[in-house]
């Protein structure tokens, strides 16, 4: 509230100011200064007036504001000239449509960004072939495809001050439906330039004795793996997210294994566990009601039931936004979870629709990951979501 009312006094001041209009037509970032800049400028004062003068509340609140969840840091608006486009040749809507991919590299150049296509050449590629993209100087990183290949894309990022673009091209496109990026490649590369880069933390995945992998919207085991494991890649090729769909009916009386799930130390039982950083799931439905980008944490949404046909009334439920008044429902959020079956069991794992392996699976948070570009549209409805960051 202190920041909007001083935001309002901002604009009330400096608006009518010549040289103010004059700026601001230059730099329109002063134009949303009260929105964004002003709270984050209010907040470093107050933590700087704690730090220099030991201006607290009461020792509680001091506590309090420690337990806040702060969410992360929005930058300055994208600046780039040179692009790598890293895109799978295999996804379902490129290798339909290369010409589109082709054209959404022109609409780069008309905005000044020197765009180059790099098609991924194996599984797994697209890690190794980024980093080189940026070891030879580009500065924005553009996954084209699915989310499989924005993963992998993403790996190869980690820790770097590099953006990361999305150019819808899969099957479910769970990220870009997530933070409102159109689905039309020509489109999303237009708007582009107009996105907001925001630091962001990854799930880092470890499965069995197998190396690590990073994920940025979430990973399945149980139910929704065994879907995944199950389901026909030829009539996944033809008809896209049907074939999962067809994949859950055809295994509606078959009998599930329920395993153990730890989250911060804290034990529970599921037949699906849903380890999520997005609210969206599979590009039609919302499981993770709480999740964020901008939090620095899973949701875990856990169900109970073994058998299949418990899952019915939980689909209902989650169709009609009431899954939580469920009984065998559990979410909660947590930095750390583990997977484990409990008797021996054969239970499968999955990252964003495709198969990761078996349990044992662990997983954790890696704060301040990467910078991932987004609408600022997106960016304002989340952080009005998520909690307000603490200034102490």
């Amino acid at each position: 509230m202190h920041a909007y009312f001083l935001g309002q006094f901002f604009h009330v001041v400096t608006a009518p100011h010549p040289l103010y209009r004059s700026l601001s037509e230059r730099l329109p970032i002063l134009t949303d200064f009260s929105s964004s800049h002003l709270l984050s400028f209010y907040c470093g004062c107050r933590h700087f007036l704690c730090l220099t003068f030991g201006v607290h509340s009461s020792p509680a609140r001091v506590r309090a504001l420690r337990g806040k969840r702060v969410y992360n840091v929005i930058l300055e608006s994208l600046r780039a000239q040179r692009a790598a486009i890293i895109y799978n040749p295999v996804a379902r809507s490129l290798s339909r449509n290369m010409p589109q991919l082709e054209r959404a590299a022109e609409v780069l150049a008309q905005q000044g960004i020197e765009a180059r296509l790099v098609a991924t050449t194996a599984p797994g590629s697209a890690v190794g072939q980024t980093q080189r993209e940026i070891e030879a100087g580009s500065d924005l990183i553009l996954a084209a495809g699915g989310d499989g290949t924005i993963n992998e894309v993403a790996s190869g990022m980690l820790h770097t001050r590099v953006p990361l673009g999305i150019l819808p091209g899969g099957t479910a496109n769970v990220l870009a439906r997530e933070t409102r990026i159109p689905t039309n490649l020509v489109k999303a590369a237009g708007e582009l330039p107009t996105m907001r880069p925001v630091r962001i933390a990854a799930g880092l995945l470890r499965i069995g004795a197998s190396a690590p992998r990073s994920f940025l919207c979430m990973a399945g085991v149980g139910l929704d793996a065994e879907i995944v494991y199950h389901v026909n890649l030829d009539l996944k090729a033809a008809f896209g997210k049907l074939a999962y769909y067809v994949g859950g009916f055809s295994r509606a009386f078959c009998p599930l294994s329920e395993f153990e799930v730890v989250v911060d130390g804290r034990r529970y039982e599921a037949s699906f566990a849903l380890i999520s950083r997005v609210r969206n799931y599979g590009g039609d439905l919302e499981i993770a009601r709480g999740a964020s980008l901008l939090r620095n944490e899973f949701e875990v949404v856990l169900f109970r039931g073994k058998q299949s046909l418990k899952y019915v009334p939980y689909l209902v439920g989650v169709a009609l936004k009431q899954v939580h008044r469920m009984r065998g429902y559990t979410a909660v959020r947590g930095r750390t979870v583990t997977c484990s079956a409990m008797h021996g069991e054969r239970i499968f794992a999955q990252v964003d629709g495709e198969m990761a392996g078996q349990l044992p699976l662990a997983a954790e948070i890696v704060p301040d990951a990467l910078t991932l570009l987004a609408p600022a549209a997106y960016l304002a409805k989340e952080r009005s979501l998520v909690d307000v960051p603490a200034c102490a």
